[in-house]
């Protein structure tokens, strides 16, 4: 989020006995003021006690740790000599880590970069549907580039790291293992390591090195969207899982396997506190006292570094509002000199540009305090590239820092044998495809499942089920199997996806299908719980729960479920009230206060986000035939059950500990099940008029976005996408991939349309003095007609004129733009079926980028086009 102003701003410089100048500009680094370095050390360490909400650092609270593997002579002798022979150009190329859709073969060809990588949602082609021999063909096309000594000489081995957070989520048919909060359930090391080993073996048949994970953040409050990345509220699971996926990924440091051939380098992220800012607020500040940033957060670095992690990724969130990317005391002095870490710390999704006084483009301040490689994608990496180059020429960045981090780059390459290893496509389990999701890690993945499921209710030991019933499926969630894997699943956010791009994956439906088929029972889906006289069943299984997300994307302010539209707690009051057992399955990145949809079960399993192996749910919900149990449930809970929606913040050993279920519930099959109705109550009434967001970060449910022509749309299924006379692109704006880039080219009418397979009843806008309100940035457009419309299906279609104020907008950057509702003069009775809340039409060759659209109520401002 370049560009964006902290208060408190905390200066960091390397303290080292030579005279260099650094540079102090509001508008970004390398311009402004200059003073020397002693003038600025003064000054820094006299506001040193106050940098950290008034508290004074102690470093003693750091344990230093067993190290494996340092201080090895042999590869210090290779390291040092492969720094002496390369120029300053080289040694910056392998801090410089861009992104696969933002360079070519021939980029890094002249460039020789120290890694890649791909982003979420990023694939070699920019095709989701690429093969993995198209993975390995640009793995082995990059490390040739790397090699090929164009530049000056280089010919050090780049290395791809890729987010594999549960299996190798990005490529078609690999394995999708549960989201990290189901493991914690399980709490299982040996499963875990079994994973992680999986997870090594898919990623190194499509010739990728290096693995982003694993996450190690301790959640304390589940608002933050990325809740279900963290295995545990309490460091007890997180500490013991990290040592265990870090051997598993790597190989344990005291084999002969270590980095071997089938395995990869792993990075414990996100370097530190990034799951207990304020509020959840993902990136946002984490003010807790440093005995506790170590006890609660630092525990998964303990663990993961004696396990011999070779690589910290930064984390985005501040501790005492300094951004982590550019606290010198947390990366340099606590993680390397305190801690031992002789690896390399790289940064996340350009985070260095978050620092005050930083942009993506330019950061010394980053490398000054420890960042040694530069995650930069978007076009930024080459003025990074060329200003980093500078700033150690002007004595911004001491020349010794630079030679520290590509040390630190070189050291990981020689341990994980890239200088002598064969080149991508060569290794030994290289394209071997029957390894995408082969059998056995499958099963892996299954008993993963089978033990993440947490049984929270069981009334009347309903549960396990005779498989010789007569069985009704209903929900959006039962065949779904996007929706059952969350995000990180084949897209970044884990949408715009659909069964068929999970080859050889189950769906939960499935497995249910399946069982009580084979059993003689029968079984039947409907989505909407509807069922006819003759058909009756004997139970209905409902699967229901959270829309993917990833990120800040799935920051929430409270906990309660479908906040305002709860139309599964009314499929299941539905089937109660027909008399009907209701058995809940409910998919979820978080404990959510689900009260009511509780009430309305008779058995409640919280199945979090099971991955591709959805089928493996059917051999615990049911009995043998003859009404054995087949699996027990096993699950508890690692995360604490809020008993009220404003309870975000619940969490082991809390003075006040008071949540709906314990860390640590779970029942198992013929436990006795005490619970009884919750209250339904809401302590504050938190059901407002909310605004409406259709497009924010990325398109929200149940929106989707679709581009062409009046007569034919395509659903956006990629990051690029060309469907018509309409290109798409995602960009970033001010965080990752929060805005669309669109190219219109003229030849026909072009549509941009979010909708939704469903209409929207929306009539309550109708009278809250609401507008449509939206973000753009015009770089190209030839004069003629835009329209914005609504949509509804009764069918009406309303437009309003947008040429005007996009010739104004032209070629000057971002604006925001807000058009009264009234002005489309849709009835309340069409208001009562949107199917779509924004669409753009134009016939004009146009540019332009959108963001951030909304219908915004009680808007008491002049809306740029009115119609009162």
């Amino acid at each position: 989020m370049s560009g964006l102003v902290y208060k408190g701003s905390w200066l960091t410089i390397t303290s080292m006995a030579v005279s260099v100048a650094i540079t102090i500009g509001a508008t970004g680094c390398g311009t402004g003021q200059s003073l020397d370095t002693a003038t600025a050390v003064e000054s820094i360490e006299s506001d040193q006690d106050d940098a950290f909400g008034g508290k004074p650092t102690d470093i003693a609270i750091w344990p230093a740790l067993d190290i494996p593997h340092r201080d090895n002579l042999k590869v210090e002798q290779r390291v040092s000599e492969l720094l002496s022979q390369m120029t300053l150009a080289q040694k910056v190329a392998q801090m410089i880590q861009p992104e696969i859709r933002d360079i070519s073969v021939e980029d890094m060809r002249q460039y020789g970069f120290g890694s890649y990588l791909n982003g979420g949602g990023a694939y070699p082609n920019n095709d989701k549907h690429a093969l993995p021999s198209d993975w390995i063909a640009l793995a082995e096309e990059m490390y040739q580039a790397s090699v090929d000594a164009s530049l000056d000489g280089s010919s050090i081995p780049t290395m791809w790291g890729t987010d594999a957070v549960h299996g190798h989520n990005n490529v078609i048919g690999a394995t999708l293992f549960p989201h990290n909060i189901g493991l914690g359930a399980a709490n299982n090391p040996e499963l875990i390591r079994d994973i992680a080993s999986i997870t090594a073996k898919e990623v190194m048949v499509t010739g990728i090195d290096w693995v982003f994970a694993p996450t190690v953040a301790v959640v304390r409050d589940d608002r933050w969207g990325r809740t279900y990345e963290g295995y545990s509220e309490d460091p007890e699971i997180v500490l013991a899982y990290s040592k265990a996926i870090v051997e598993g990924l790597q190989g344990k440091a005291d084999e002969a396997n270590f980095l071997s051939s089938e395995h990869v380098i792993s990075t414990v992220k996100h370097f530190i506190g990034d799951g207990g800012t304020q509020k959840g607020d993902d990136q946002g500040d984490n003010v807790i006292d440093e005995q506790g940033l170590f006890d609660i957060h630092g525990q998964g670095y303990v663990g993961g570094l004696t396990a011999g992690a070779q690589s910290v990724m930064a984390s985005f969130n501040s501790w005492h509002g300094v951004k982590n990317h550019g606290n010198r005391y947390l990366l340099t002095d606590v993680l390397k000199d305190k801690m031992g870490f002789d690896g390399f710390v790289v940064g996340d999704w350009n985070g260095h540009g978050q620092i005050v006084g930083c942009s993506n483009e330019s950061c010394p301040q980053a490398v000054n305090a420890g960042l040694d490689i530069f995650m930069v994608p978007t076009d930024a990496w080459k003025p990074l590239y060329e200003n980093t180059i500078a700033e150690v020429k002007n004595g911004q960045i001491p020349l010794e820092r630079i030679d520290d981090a590509v040390s630190r780059i070189l050291r990981v390459k020689v341990r994980a044998g890239l200088f002598d290893k064969l080149s991508p496509a060569l290794r030994p389990l290289s394209g071997k495809l029957e390894l995408i999701g082969h059998e056995r890690h499958r099963a892996v993945a299954k008993q993963a499942v089978k033990e993440s499921l947490v049984l929270l209710k069981n009334q009347n030991n309903i549960l396990p089920l005779s498989p010789k019933m007569n069985v009704l499926v209903a929900g959006d969630g039962a065949d779904n199997i996007g929706k059952q894997s969350g995000g990180w699943s084949l897209t970044w956010q884990g949408t715009d996806n659909q069964n068929s791009d999970f080859p050889g994956a189950s769906s939960i439906y499935r497995g249910i299908e399946q069982k009580v088929l084979d059993a003689g029972g029968r079984v039947s889906l409907n989505e909407e719980g509807a069922f006819t006289a003759e058909n009756r069943p004997d139970v209905a299984i409902v699967v229901f729960g959270e829309e993917p997300y990833a990120e800040g994307n799935g920051d929430i302010d409270n906990l309660e479920y479908q906040r305002g539209d709860k139309r599964d707690l009314a499929l299941l009051k539905k089937l109660q009230g027909e008399g009907i057992p209701v058995v809940s399955i409910f998919i979820s990145g978080r404990p959510l206060w689900i009260n009511p949809e509780l009430n309305a079960s008779d058995a409640f399993v919280a199945a979090w986000l099971p991955g591709s192996e959805g089928d493996a749910i059917a051999d615990v919900l049911f009995s043998t035939p003859d009404g054995q149990i087949d699996t027990d449930m096993t699950g508890k809970l690692s995360f604490s059950w809020p008993s009220t929606l404003e309870q975000t913040v619940v969490n082991r050993f809390d003075a006040d500990y008071q949540p709906l279920f314990e860390y640590g519930y779970g029942l198992s099959y013929g436990d006795k099940d005490v619970s009884s109705v919750v209250s339904e109550v809401k302590a504050v009434d938190l059901t407002p008029l909310q605004p409406l967001a259709i497009f924010n970060n990325v398109v929200k449910a149940p929106w989707h976005l679709s581009i062409g022509t009046p007569d034919k749309q395509e659903v956006i299924s990629s990051s690029i996408q060309t469907h018509g006379p309409v290109n798409m692109r995602t960009i970033d704006r001010m965080v990752q991939e929060d805005a669309r880039k669109l190219n219109l080219d003229g030849t026909e009418a072009g549509v941009v349309v979010f909708g939704a397979n469903f209409t929207k009843d929306l009539r309550a806008y109708a009278s809250n003095n609401t507008v449509v309100s939206f973000d753009v940035k015009l770089d190209n457009l030839k004069p003629s007609s835009v329209q914005l419309s609504l949509v509804c299906d009764t069918p009406c279609r309303t437009s309003v004129e947008l040429a005007d104020e996009f010739q104004q907008a032209l070629g000057s950057g971002w604006h925001n733009i807000t058009v009264d509702l009234a002005c489309f003069e849709l009835t309340s009775e069409q208001l009562s079926k949107i199917q779509s809340p924004f669409l753009l039409t134009s016939k004009a060759e146009m540019t332009l980028s959108l963001s951030d659209i909304f219908w915004l109520p009680q808007y008491h401002e002049q809306p740029d086009i009115s119609c009162h």
